[in-house]
């Protein structure tokens, strides 16, 4: 049995079935891992302080240490989290983080929308806890020196995955089986 729980941290999406965080929340449970995800809002899904909220209140949940799984938009959750919370976490794999500071593709929050909702200035202290971001050569969310950048400022290690997109379902990451090889070799590094 591990000694710590996977806690998933979703994006600013909504439930997406056929997504790697969601089908690693299953095969986790069917291994018996001890895992749990933060849901997804259902309404005002760009409020910072209320996914924080809402990641703080799964982790007060958890007895034992923490290893989160953050993707996109949770990744910026859990820097904002990490300022505040007094949960002990093991570690962090932070995934393809998005530049906040850059206008998205049209589909995506406007940068007056994440002003509005809270999630300005983007939280550059170091992290409190051991983390990876695993970065994306052409995530079309963020330039790869700016995930760098945000690597380096959060004292994060970097795994550079290629050019594999967003690590979302329209890159074709639907099952991804590295995710948990990259889970337990951050584990392993912090035990």
């Amino acid at each position: 049995m591990n000694p710590y729980t996977v806690l998933i941290v979703p994006g600013l999406r909504d439930h997406v079935a056929q997504h790697w965080q969601t089908l690693l929340l299953q095969d986790l449970q069917q291994k018996n891992q001890p895992v749990c995800a933060v849901e997804p809002l259902g309404r005002d899904k760009l409020s910072c302080a209320q996914r924080v909220q809402a990641l703080e209140a799964v982790a007060q949940q958890i007895d034992g240490p923490i290893l989160l799984v953050a993707h996109s938009g949770g990744v910026i959750t859990v820097a904002h989290w990490a300022r505040q919370t007094q949960r002990k976490v093991l570690a962090a794999l932070l995934v393809a983080p998005p530049d906040f500071d850059t206008p998205m593709p049209t589909g995506y929050p406007a940068l007056t929308e994440l002003e509005a909702g809270g999630w300005f200035p983007v939280p550059r202290q170091p992290l409190p806890f051991r983390s990876r971001v695993c970065a994306s050569q052409n995530d079309p969310l963020a330039a790869l020196p700016v995930v760098h950048r945000l690597a380096a400022d959060w004292g994060s290690s970097l795994w550079d995955l290629g050019a594999v997109g967003h690590v979302n379902p329209a890159s074709g990451f639907g099952h991804w089986p590295q995710v948990e090889t990259l889970i337990a070799s951050l584990a392993t590094d912090c035990v």
